[in-house]
């Protein structure tokens, strides 16, 4: 069978292309298990580390991991102050997202200029991210193939101690899924 484009040029070989399982959670699922989850790992995260974890950084995580997907620092801003009753200054939220991004509890998505949770701290890794076109969301993968081909490219380039971010942008499941029914 010869391949079939979608308008966006996107290709689509069969319905059995589409029904793959997605990286991302249902669209409208309950995100509280998601921050639960995300302020747990990043207490044990900060314990080990001997660092603390104040109230306001708990905050900042917890709104970062309200959604899947990428959130700036001005809108984290605008969302502290909303909620509290003194205003929070630009370079608060900026000394909260440089402090999670450290403890490798957040990720910063370039192309969006705004922060994501990380899927698992405690390990190290190197970030790709999958970056809906559509609905804004974003999934974290880890595909060692691809970390060991930038390494070794890099490696073969003169470069050493590569930390790569990957930023893949295309149509989640969930939209492929609505567009074509």
């Amino acid at each position: 069978m010869p391949p079939v484009y979608d308008p966006l040029g996107f290709r689509i070989n069969s319905v059995e292309d589409m029904s793959s399982t997605s990286a991302l959670p249902e669209p409208n699922h309950d995100h509280r298990q998601c921050v639960d989850d995300a302020i747990a790992m990043a207490t044990k995260i900060c314990r080990q580390n001997k660092t603390r974890f104040t109230k306001l950084r708990r905050r900042v995580l917890e709104l970062i991991w309200v959604s899947h997907e990428p959130v700036g620092a001005y809108k984290i801003l605008d969302m502290m102050n909303r909620e509290g009753e003194t205003n929070v200054a630009p370079m608060t939220v900026y000394r909260a997202l440089d402090f999670l991004m450290e403890n490798h509890l957040v990720h910063r998505i370039t192309s969006r200029n705004a922060y994501i949770g990380c899927n698992h701290p405690e390990v190290a890794h190197n970030g790709q991210f999958l970056i809906c076109q559509v609905c804004g969301r974003v999934a974290e993968i880890e595909e060692e193939a691809i970390s060991r081909s930038l390494a070794e490219g890099a490696a073969r380039a003169g470069f050493d101690n590569v930390n790569s971010v990957v930023e893949i942008e295309g149509r989640c499941q969930d939209c492929r899924q609505v567009a074509y029914g």
